[in-house]
């Protein structure tokens, strides 16, 4: 079967042993469209797994200024099976009190707190099962336009290796169309892209694998009971 792009649409079988796959090895997801922080958020609630299963690590990464598209997904209380990374960049503006720091400050720092966070959980699980650390970053958008793309790729592909060594499952926010620079860089480091679009009332998604064949057509999509 074809999908409106004219390319083929794995059937449901082939297309779930994928997914299974990646569960079972570790996988990174690009999320991205734009506009669509709802679609986003409803994803995210998806991928990071219920608040409720108490059997999984939990890191979220969040900037400050864009945290809303996984805001309430991700709020929980830190316990030892739940940790968020605050970027802020506060510090470096002219009149802030350096003592208000509240997290990393620059890609760096981040990438090296992003790392002793799964180490220590890693720690904590005596070695981690098949998808039992979930990691979320949400966005990315605001430390290109401060850093530039680059640096952010260099950041990405620090977090990227550890979730894989870990066999976990990890996904980040990239609010932009499929088209944009942005995500034609960074798309060569993950195991799948998903596009979210909102259309006629209802929001969407579409999964694209590595291996062209493994594609879907746009899926509706519901948030998790």
């Amino acid at each position: 079967m074809e999908d409106e792009r004219g390319g083929l649409v794995p059937d449901g079988a082939t297309f779930a042993r994928a997914l299974d796959a990646l569960k079972r090895n570790g996988s990174n997801i690009l999320l991205i469209g734009e506009g669509t922080e709802a679609a986003h958020e409803t994803v995210c609630q998806r991928l990071f797994g219920p608040s409720e299963r108490e059997s999984v690590y939990r890191l979220q990464v969040s900037v400050e200024a864009t945290r809303g598209a996984c805001e309430s997904t991700c709020d929980a209380s830190e316990t030892d099976r739940v940790r968020t990374i605050e970027y802020s960049n506060t510090a470096t503006e002219p009149g802030t009190d350096p003592t208000t720091r509240g997290g990393p400050e620059s890609p760096r720092e981040l990438g090296i707190e992003l790392v002793e966070a799964v180490d220590e959980f890693a720690d904590a699980a005596d070695g981690f099962e098949p998808a039992e650390l979930r990691v979320c970053v949400d966005s990315l958008v605001p430390l290109c336009h401060e850093y530039g793309i680059e640096t952010v790729f260099r950041l990405l592909h620090l977090a990227t290796s550890r979730v894989d060594r870990a066999r976990g499952m990890g996904h980040v926010h990239v609010p932009l169309a499929r088209n944009h620079d942005m995500v034609a860089l960074f798309e060569p480091l993950f195991d799948a892209v998903v596009t979210v679009r909102s259309r006629d009332g209802s929001t969407e998604q579409r999964w694209s694998l590595r291996d062209p064949a493994l594609s879907t057509d746009w899926l509706e999509l519901s948030r998790p009971n």
